[in-house]
């Protein structure tokens, strides 16, 4: 009973952090052509899982990253530290970067070709794979004691990311105001991810509250524009 339970539970936090993976995910295979995208949807998720199983099979290694490397002017930074600082900053910076060509770029009228190739998605997916990986096992070693628990958490939550990652990026691909917004989650989570890697403990459910709300306010304007639209004349 307590290993059911402690596998409902780490399962179901799985799926509220693998939320991030799904937003980048979504967003990165957009760029490819809709061909493609199923596709890189499915190995980028089958590699997600991959790592965590690599790494939860080796526990001990990734208990390590958590000792201290060095420290610079009295604060401790470990191998985990590093991962999360780097991944972090990543995020925050493709974030950036694709925000700033959805909206200059599209307002100067120019149209910009796709120019992201397959195995270039696929790598940028497995960094960003890498960094929510480690984060993830870590809970998972936090939370339960038998690894078969860990093992089918981690598998429950990369299929319900299988199943609601290309819904998820369908619905951003419709409504370029979600996109900005998931672009904008996307810095957040970097931040957030940066600032751990720092020592500065943000509580996650500030995070997906956050994130909630916007989305919630971003929908119910998409929903009012969309009833305030004219009917087409034939």
């Amino acid at each position: 009973m307590e290993a059911l339970v402690a596998l409902l539970t780490l399962a179901a936090l799985e799926i509220v952090l693998g939320i991030d993976n799904i937003v980048f995910i979504s967003i990165l295979t957009d760029k490819l052509p809709p061909e493609q995208r199923a596709k890189a949807r499915f190995i980028g998720l089958s590699l997600a899982f991959l790592l965590r199983l690599v790494f939860l099979l080796s526990i001990t290694w990734i208990m390590r990253l958590e000792s201290p490397l060095f420290a610079v002017l009295g604060n401790e930074f470990s191998g985990r530290d590093l991962i999360l600082i780097a991944g972090g900053l990543f995020l925050m910076g493709k974030a950036t970067y694709e925000i700033h060509h959805k909206i200059e770029v599209a307002q100067s009228g120019v149209k910009v070709p796709k120019r992201l190739t397959f195995g270039l998605a696929i790598f940028q997916i497995v960094l960003v794979d890498l960094v929510f990986s480690v984060d993830s096992v870590i809970t998972a070693v936090g939370l339960a004691r038998e690894l078969w628990v860990m093992i089918v958490a981690v598998l429950i939550a990369i299929v319900f990311m299988m199943a609601f990652a290309g819904s998820v990026s369908r619905v951003i691909d419709a409504h370029p105001s979600l996109k900005v917004l998931a672009l904008a989650f996307l810095v957040l989570i970097g931040f957030n991810l940066m600032g751990e890697g720092f020592g500065y403990k943000i509580p996650k459910g500030y995070t997906y509250f956050a994130m909630a709300f916007s989305l919630a306010v971003e929908v119910l304007n998409i929903k009012l524009h969309t009833r305030a639209k004219p009917p087409s004349s034939v």
